[in-house]
């Protein structure tokens, strides 16, 4: 028997936990499962949307969800809190803006099961669909996309692992303070172990975010650049040249966005206006298609930026 404790760090998302934790409460587990229970560990990591209390204040309506609270100290914190508090023996890391369906804990149950049996032990962990999508009033609406696929070996988006696994591998690394990575830092980890990746479609979550804007460029830019310093933190941990393909410092991701950029002359200031134009005609997915070109090539040269600061320190 399992017991699964589903473990959602949380940072302002409040309307978009409401219905996180509302599917959670919607599961339809079977009579003949191997479930024995769950719960649902909310870390709040110092929200000041007024989480905490609307949580406390509708506890009745969410009899599975335990609420712990930190001062904002970023996700690796606020996961490994929740890993520490959670009673069960086996965890499912979400994130706050993910809808599930009423399947999701039963098919990540069978999906372990299954990999057991096939491996004769539970070195494995499931991992679950993503699919991303703008519509909040009903998200689960949204049919999987050519860019929903996900080649990730380990992401917190929406996966599986018994709980003494994450234990052995030392939890998340809290020196990633900054945007990205530690969750693929932790799946490293966790390949170094052993443990392989059960893939587990039927698992399926709805990723929501609001539809692109002109005005989250700022915010994307800054994520981009704080992507590029974790990258480095990440291949200082990793030297390797998988983890140099993951974090974008190859001659080939140079090349690649250099030239698709012009050499950054599509920025997002020459882009402006194009991506106005789609915005007007409702095209918000191929408007952030289309700025990506200059986010990555952002992110590129914040990984090269960072890696030469951190040569320049290590030789000082």
């Amino acid at each position: 028997m399992v017991f699964f404790s589903v473990v959602v760090p949380t940072y302002n998302r409040r309307p978009i936990l409401e219905k996180c934790l509302r599917a959670l409460e919607q599961q339809q587990i079977s009579a003949e499962t191997a479930i024995a229970g769950y719960e649902v560990v909310v870390v709040d990591d110092g929200s000041t949307d007024g989480t905490v209390d609307w949580l406390k204040a509708q506890a009745s309506e969410f009899p599975h969800v335990r609420l712990f609270e930190q001062d904002h100290q970023g996700p690796a914190r606020a996961r490994n809190l929740g890993v520490q508090q959670a009673q069960g023996d086996t965890i499912i890391f979400i994130d706050s803006d993910l809808v599930v369906t009423p399947p999701f804990l039963q098919a990540h149950a069978t999906g372990l099961e299954k990999g057991r049996q096939r491996l004769g032990s539970d070195r494995c962990f499931t991992y679950g669909a993503v699919i991303n999508t703008c519509n909040f009033d009903n998200p689960t609406a949204e049919p999987f996309k050519v860019t929903d696929f996900s080649n990730a070996y380990f992401a917190t988006g929406n996966v599986a692992i018994a709980r003494h696994w994450l234990e052995t591998a030392g939890l998340f690394d809290t020196a990633f303070q900054l945007y990205g990575w530690e969750d693929l830092e932790l799946g490293v980890r966790l390949k170094n172990l052993g443990l392989k990746l059960i893939r587990c479609p039927e698992a399926v979550g709805y990723h929501w975010h609001p539809p692109f804007s002109l005005e989250q460029i700022p915010k994307l830019i800054d994520q981009e650049s704080q992507r590029g310093r974790m990258g480095v933190l990440f291949y200082q941990k990793h030297p390797t040249w998988e983890v140099r393909l993951m974090i974008q410092m190859t001659w080939l991701h140079r090349l690649l966005w250099g030239t698709l950029s012009l050499g950054g002359f599509l920025n997002e200031r020459t882009l402006r206006p194009l991506l106005a134009w789609l915005l007007k005609r409702d095209r918000p997915q191929l408007a952030l298609e289309i700025a990506r070109i200059f986010l990555n090539w952002n992110n590129v040269r914040s990984v090269y930026a960072a890696y030469r600061e951190s040569q320049g320190l290590a030789s000082s």
